[in-house]
């Protein structure tokens, strides 16, 4: 199985805003080919960097 690791940085302040846009857009990433699972995770240090895990 293959995981794609990206760090996507978000414009500072527009984090929910951005989270809410991914969620409501989120079956675009379950529709790929060999598409498993995914996950977006808020950064502690960075409150506007996310890291988006793809299998």
């Amino acid at each position: 199985m293959i995981l794609e690791v990206a760090l996507l940085n978000v414009r500072q302040g527009e984090g929910d805003e951005f989270k809410a846009a991914f969620e409501r857009d989120s079956s675009i990433i379950s529709s790929m080919l060999a598409y498993v699972s995914h996950e977006l995770q808020r950064c502690i240090e960075a409150r506007d960097r996310y890291v988006l895990l793809g299998r």
